[in-house]
């Protein structure tokens, strides 16, 4: 392998928005994301409304409602 040409692999944290937090290695030393597996509903049984950030008012006001 060439030298110089990778990225530096450093421990890094995956910041959650219900405020978990998960230590892991990356390229990058923060990552955040909306949801985890510790809020996700699939992993948790619960329901739970995520929101899809505005997908059905875009499409609503891509091709409206008549």
């Amino acid at each position: 392998m060439k030298k110089g040409i990778h990225p530096q692999f450093v421990d890094a944290v995956i910041k959650c928005a219900c405020g978990n937090e998960i230590r892991t290695r990356s390229i990058k030393k923060e990552l955040s994301v909306e949801i985890c597996s510790r809020c996700h509903p699939f992993f948790t049984g619960k329901q739970k409304l995520v929101d899809s950030a505005g997908r059905v008012e875009r499409f609503q006001k891509k091709y409206g409602l008549k």
